[in-house]
């Protein structure tokens, strides 16, 4: 983004390995080979008769995917076949009626793991015997009682009216794909028609205590469970902030209340039997957890730990070793294991003290949530901008082993087929421009049309050139506010191969992102590379962008749908505070040209700079590509006359969308 009126610059951004626009290309039906020989294939066809004939030879194999009420799961499921040889691993998606079929299998014994958000993953074995095998098989998940199920409403919301249980599962489903902007817009929706409802202020209080604004979480939550008393989640998750802001005694009050209601929850157990702890009522506490162990048949490890603090308060040490090993050994990783090794340390030094001499037991830290156990709580984000990108983090589904490698490898892929067989692409852009108030409000707004167009070529390995094409102005006196946004959708690039070490890059999980199961990776400049992405231009100062973020990505394809980013830090200098973009990708038939590409369908950013606060949203669509020989894409990156932002129209033949 750029300006040059005076104090009022804002920054354009020189993408000197990015690209303004990107497009992901799907597959085809070529199969993307993974490492130690497995592959991606194709989604099946709808119509699977005559599959074997298809695909010429190999066994096929249909998982259906339940719920554990013997019901169609409601929600994409990610399965994940694995054979040692020759197979390898392949990831499909649920479509339809919670089934996905595999084609051309193999003679082998497969492993099939199926993992949901809000489920426990599970395993099952599968002997494919001979390549005309076809096999059926239900997969049937079990509930992640430490998940809070945003679908199940109190007894009070049992009929609701048809426009507020609308917009209210439009907001259950934006919550658990993290969109928390579009959650707020429709629970405001639902709470004007509905102000009295139960669900409504539990999924408010739900919003805020995933952004940490737990004071508005208990307020919310307080109220939901005034409207329902026997409302199950409220009540937990109001005694669980309850924990979290050290109000103990009315987290205790709560928590009492939800056992009365589901004595069988052993997630409530557990959050109760830590209320008594730090009440030091230990007893109670010790025979909470153990409920909470014994009613979570194995998924109540988490509980063993208030367990062992229990028994270690009551003088009972070998009890509590035992549960402390339990702990360890089942979650070495978790965030209280440190905690936890530390107990440890001090009842072993206590069974082995023959003296006697009382050693003190170390209390678990103040502040934290006993289920998450995260850090002290962040402040609450401001409302004029989405949450940052490490202050929530969307729900990702429990028990699964996130394969990093193929995540980050093929999606890659994506993006170098996009650079290698990809000329140009046009589109009609819609751009919506607003300055904020403090509190996010619209002062101002203003609305633009252009034809857009943009190109992507490697000059040469490593180097990627971008250029951008707007047939009507686009320069700094024609928009509103006087500010340039190029480059904006950018973003996926940072998983190109010449770009991916450039990041420290984590995968998270398993989530969802508008029904869909994706893989959710988190990235961030590293200090000891140069900051390729992004650069921030005042007069003839320039400043390298160092840049944060989270993607999402399918967990079958591994096709990039949405990408968030933001500053790292701030740039004092120019008085450059905030910049966080957010980049949604779709798929996009040409069917002349017998291909589908992944292209962005809005961008959107919001800025605090010099004073001011801005939001923008740019929206792509009639699509048409066009294509240049890589031999022209060169020379035409490194000579174009005409240059970024030209309005001289070029003959290209076309194939639209």
């Amino acid at each position: 983004m750029t300006s040059q009126s005076g104090e009022r610059a804002l920054p354009q951004f020189w993408l000197a390995a990015a690209v303004p626009v990107l497009c992901l290309p799907l597959a085809g039906t070529a199969w993307a080979q993974l490492p130690g020989g497995g592959s991606l294939r194709p989604p099946p066809p709808t119509d699977i008769t005559n599959i074997t004939e298809a695909y010429h030879q190999g066994g096929l194999l249909r998982v259906r995917v339940l719920s554990d009420n013997k019901a169609r799961l409601d929600r994409q499921a990610a399965v994940r076949l694995h054979c040692d040889d020759p197979l390898g691993t392949i990831w499909q998606t649920t479509a339809g009626e919670s089934e996905t079929t595999f084609l051309g299998l193999s003679v082998c014994k497969y492993d099939i793991q199926v993992s949901a958000v809000g489920y426990l993953s599970t395993h099952k074995e599968i002997d494919v015997a001979g390549l005309t095998d076809d096999i059926r098989t239900e997969v049937i998940l079990q509930r992640d009682p430490s998940a809070i199920s945003l679908d199940a409403a109190g007894s009070a919301d049992a009929v609701m009216p048809a426009k507020a249980s609308k917009e209210t599962q439009r907001a259950v489903q934006a919550l658990k794909s993290g969109n928390f902007k579009e959650s707020q817009k429709r629970l405001d929706a639902a709470y004007k028609l509905v102000p009295s409802s139960a669900q409504v202020n539990f999924l408010f209080g739900y919003l805020a205590f995933e952004q940490k604004d737990f004071e508005k979480a208990q307020t919310y939550l307080a109220q939901a469970t005034v409207l329902d008393p026997r409302h199950v989640q409220a009540l937990s998750l109001l005694g669980r902030v309850r924990l979290v802001r050290g109000d103990y005694d009315q987290a205790k009050t709560a928590l009492e209340q939800a056992v009365a209601v589901a004595p069988d929850d052993w997630m409530v157990h557990n959050l109760l039997a830590d209320a008594y702890l730090k009440q030091h009522e230990f007893e109670k506490a010790r025979d909470h957890a153990q409920l909470a162990v014994d009613k979570g048949k194995g998924a109540g490890n988490a509980a063993k730990l208030v367990l062992a603090e229990a028994l270690a308060n009551l003088g009972k040490n070998q009890e509590g070793i035992q549960a402390l090993n339990t702990f360890l050994q089942a979650a070495p990783e978790n965030p209280s294991a440190p905690h936890a090794r530390e107990l440890l340390a001090v009842l072993e030094q206590r069974a082995s003290n023959s003296t006697e001499v009382a050693v003190a037991t170390p209390k678990s830290p103040a502040g934290t949530d006993p289920l998450l156990a995260s850090s002290e709580p962040a402040l609450p984000v401001t409302a004029w901008q989405p949450p940052g990108i490490d202050d929530t983090k969307p729900v990702i589904a429990a028990g699964v082993t996130c394969p990093s490698e193929q995540v980050f490898g093929t999606s890659g892929e994506r993006v170098e087929q996009l650079v290698d067989n990809v000329g140009r692409f046009a589109a009609i852009e819609d751009l919506l421009h607003e300055r904020l108030d403090a509190q996010g409000n619209a002062a101002t707004r203003e609305t633009r049309k252009f034809d857009y167009a943009a190109s992507i070529s490697e000059t040469r390995p490593g180097v990627l050139m971008v250029d951008e094409y707007r047939t009507q102005h686009y320069g700094l006196a024609d928009l509103p506010d006087q500010i340039v946004t190029k480059g904006f959708a950018a973003l996926a690039l940072v998983f190109h191969p010449s770009m991916r070490d450039n990041f420290q890059m984590t995968c998270e999980g398993l989530g969802e992102w508008h029904g869909q199961a994706t893989w959710l990776v988190h990235f961030r400049q590293r200090e000891d590379r140069p900051s390729r992405m992004q650069e921030y231009i005042v007069g003839a100062n320039s400043y390298p962008v160092k840049l944060k973020g989270r993607a999402w990505i399918t967990a079958d394809k591994f096709q990039i749908v949405r990408i968030e980013s933001e500053l790292v830090s701030p740039i004092a200098k120019t008085r450059f505070f905030t910049e966080h973009q957010i980049a949604e990708y779709g798929p996009i038939p040409f069917e002349k040209k017998n291909l589908e590409l992944w292209l962005p369908k809005t961008a959107e950013v919001y800025l605090d700079f010099a004073g001011h606060r801005y939001h923008r949203r740019h929206s792509f669509d009639h699509y048409m590509l066009f294509s240049v020989d890589s031999q022209e894409k060169i020379r035409e990156a490194s000579h174009d006359p005409h240059g970024p932002g030209s309005t001289t129209p070029r003959k290209r033949k076309y194939w639209p969308a």
